[in-house]
C-alpha cells in the first residue's frame, strides 16, 4: 500500500529512501557519508560496528597514536607533517619576537601529487607568486631510516611516453607478417634493455644513488579486441625519470632510434615532459646552501644530498631562478609515503617543529645577494 502523506510513510520506506540519496558511485563516491549513515544506524539497534581498512592497522584518517608513539594517518609523511611542522616554528618564533631582514612565506599549493599543472606550475606565473619576490624555497623531501636527514638539491625529469606500432590485421590462427605487436616488442625490448643498463651501472657504483640514473618503467600496455583477431594497432606507455645530466636532445633522438628500428608505423608521443632540469648547488658559493648546512652542523645533522627520484613542485620554482631544497626532517624513519600504514613518530615530527624553528631564522637572515638587486 501506497502512502502519499510523508507524514505516514513506513520508517523503513523513510530509511530506504536516506540511505539512497547518499551519492555512493563512481568516480567521485561519497563513503564517508555512508559509512556514518550505517554506523549510526548500528548504534540505534545496539550492535557493534568495525569498519576494515585494508592492509591497513587502523584508520588512515584516524591519526591513531600507538602506546610506542606512532601515528597512523595517510599524509602522516606525505606532506602534513612539514605543513604543520612550519605553522608551530613560525608560532614558536612569533611568540619569542623575532623579527628577520627577510619575510617567510608559506604557501600551500594542490594538485602536486597529479603533476601540479593547476597548482605550482600555474602559481609561479601569476603576479601574486611575482610579489614575494622569493629568493629561496624549501619544499618536500623524504624521510630516511637511518641517523642522517635527506635533502634534495634537484630531481629527475618525468618523461610519460607512448608508443604506438600499427601493423597487419588478420585471423589469430594464422601466421601473419608484420604485425603491431612484433614490432612493438622490438621497442619495448630495446627500453627495457636500457632500464637493465641502467640498474647495473647504479648497482655496480656504491657512490651514485638512485636519482643519479635514469629509470623507466613499462606501465601500460594497451591493444586487441578478441583472442581470435590480430589487432592492427597495439601500445605501450612508459615511465621514464630523466637524471638531471642527461643531454634531453639527444635522449629523445634515442626514444626515435629505438621505434625507426622497430619498423614501419610505429611512432612515440609524450603525455608529459619536463624539459627544464635545474640544480641546486650545494657548497659554499650557494650562500642558501651555506645557511642550511650550518644549521644543521650546529644541531650535529648529518646530512645526505641527493637527487630526488620523483618530481616534486621544487622544479617549478627552480625553472624560474628559485633555489630550493627539497627536506623533510624525518630520520630513523622508514619510507612509507604512499603506503599501507603510513606513520611518523611523534618524537621524529617534533624534533622537526625544533629544527625548522632553527632553519627558518638562518634563512631568513642571508644578506640581499647581487642577483636580487
Amino acid at each position: 500500500m501506497t502512502s502519499k502523506n510523508p507524514e505516514e510513510e513506513h520508517p523503513s520506506v523513510t530509511l530506504f529512501r536516506q540511505y539512497l540519496r547518499i551519492r555512493t558511485v563512481q568516480p567521485k563516491p561519497d563513503y564517508g557519508a555512508a559509512v556514518a549513515f550505517l554506523e549510526e544506524r548500528a548504534c540505534q539497534l545496539g550492535l557493534s560496528c568495525q569498519k576494515v581498512e585494508e592492509y591497513w592497522s587502523h584508520d588512515p584518517f584516524e591519526a591513531f597514536k600507538d602506546s610506542e608513539g606512532y601515528i597512523y594517518a595517510r599524509g602522516a609523511q606525505d606532506m602534513k607533517c612539514i605543513s604543520i611542522q612550519y605553522l608551530e616554528a613560525v608560532r614558536r618564533l612569533k611568540v619569542e619576537g623575532h623579527q628577520f631582514p627577510r619575510t617567510i612565506h608559506m604557501t600551500f599549493v594542490p594538485d602536486e601529487e597529479v603533476g601540479g599543472h593547476q597548482g605550482m606550475e600555474l602559481f609561479v606565473q601569476r603576479p601574486e607568486f611575482q610579489a614575494l619576490r622569493a629568493g629561496f624555497a624549501l619544499d618536500e623531501g623524504l624521510a630516511n631510516p637511518t641517523d642522517a636527514f635527506t635533502v634534495f638539491y634537484s630531481e629527475r625529469s618525468p618523461w610519460w611516453v607512448r608508443v604506438t606500432s600499427t601493423g597487419r590485421p588478420g585471423h589469430g590462427s594464422r601466421f601473419i607478417e608484420d604485425t603491431a605487436a612484433e614490432k612493438l616488442h622490438k621497442v619495448v625490448s630495446s627500453i627495457l634493455a636500457f632500464r637493465e643498463k641502467e640498474w647495473q651501472r647504479l648497482q655496480s657504483n656504491p657512490h651514485l644513488k638512485e636519482g643519479a640514473v635514469t629509470s623507466v618503467n613499462l606501465t601500460k600496455l594497451e591493444g586487441g579486441v578478441a583472442y581470435n583477431v590480430v589487432p592492427a594497432t597495439m601500445s605501450a606507455s612508459f615511465d621514464f625519470r630523466v637524471a638531471p645530466d642527461v643531454g634531453l636532445k639527444a635522449f629523445e633522438e634515442q626514444l626515435q632510434s629505438w621505434c625507426q628500428a622497430a619498423g614501419e608505423g610505429v611512432t612515440f608521443e609524450f603525455v608529459q615532459k619536463w624539459t627544464q632540469p635545474q640544480v641546486t648547488p650545494t657548497d659554499d658559493s650557494n650562500p642558501w646552501w651555506a645557511a642550511f648546512s650550518r644549521v644543521c652542523k650546529d644541531m650535529n645533522l648529518t646530512v645526505e644530498p641527493e637527487i630526488h627520484t620523483v618530481a616534486t613542485d621544487s622544479r617549478y620554482l627552480r625553472a624560474v631562478g628559485v633555489p630550493a631544497l627539497g627536506f623533510s626532517p624525518m630520520n630513523r624513519t622508514p619510507v612509507l609515503l604512499h603506503d599501507h600504514d603510513e606513520r611518523l613518530h611523534e618524537a621524529v615530527f617534533l624534533r622537526g617543529v625544533d629544527i625548522y624553528t632553527r632553519l627558518l631564522p638562518a634563512l631568513a637572515s642571508v644578506p640581499a645577494l647581487p642577483s636580487e638587486s
